[in-house]
């Protein structure tokens, strides 16, 4: 069963037990393993952006191969599991017809101040109460190699305990509560124009952390199911 909640203005349903393929892959690049499986389910992301469109020009090949062709969208999610479980990314995302194009991993540890300079609302005033361990943060391409792509935001803020990052969920995921904010596109990767929207959000404990994830479109078309 999934569950619903608010997201910046946005009432968002997430499907399932919470497991799926896109933040396995991009939890395993950004944490070493560390953070395991989660989900990005809910709506279609902004629109196609013409501009993003040059900046990922690896992304015209046609050189993506299906290696399950004829499979359901369930069946690669499950098989992409199985790689990114393995540490194999590149597999991992193969599995979903896509490949990676771009990658940028802030990490950050033992930095209570980059937690408050990254977050806003609520979310920043609980973290200014409860200060941060650990923050993670990291922003992935990925394309099919006929120029459409799509952007995976990963962020993970550590705690002292699994009690505190409750409570942080609690706080992150209240509309209007603020955020810790993705790295942008337009300065990490290039992508003008390209913004995380919030609508293809997912959030899964950690340990003593909260992983948050979100995806959302790029150029061309990505269908709603995938994102």
């Amino acid at each position: 069963m999934g569950r619903w909640i608010t997201k910046n203005g946005q009432h968002i349903y997430i499907r399932g037990s919470g497991k799926g393929v896109a933040v396995a892959v991009a939890g395993l690049m950004l944490f070493g393993g560390v953070a395991g499986t989660g989900a990005l389910g809910g709506a279609e992301g902004g629109a196609a952006v013409d501009a993003a469109a040059d900046s990922l020009a690896g992304n015209t090949a046609g050189d993506v191969v299906d290696s399950l062709p004829g499979r359901s969208l369930k069946a690669r999610t499950k098989s992409g599991q199985e790689s990114a479980r393995k540490g194999d990314a590149k597999n991992a995302w193969s599995r979903l017809k896509f490949k990676e194009l771009e990658r940028k991993v802030e990490r950050k540890l033992e930095r209570e101040a980059d937690c408050l300079v990254a977050a806003s609302g609520r979310v920043r005033e609980f973290l200014a109460k409860t200060p941060c361990t650990s923050l993670g943060r990291m922003l992935l391409a990925v394309g099919d190699g006929h120029g459409n792509a799509a952007v995976v935001s990963v962020v993970r803020v550590g705690f002292k305990t699994k009690a505190q990052a409750g409570k942080f969920r609690q706080v992150e995921t209240v509309q209007g509560s603020g955020d810790v904010r993705p790295l942008e596109a337009a300065v990490t990767l290039g992508l003008a124009g390209v913004r995380m929207t919030g609508l293809n959000y997912s959030d899964r404990p950690d340990g003593t952390g909260l992983v948050v994830a979100e995806a959302d479109q790029a150029t061309g078309h990505v269908p709603r199911e995938t994102l």
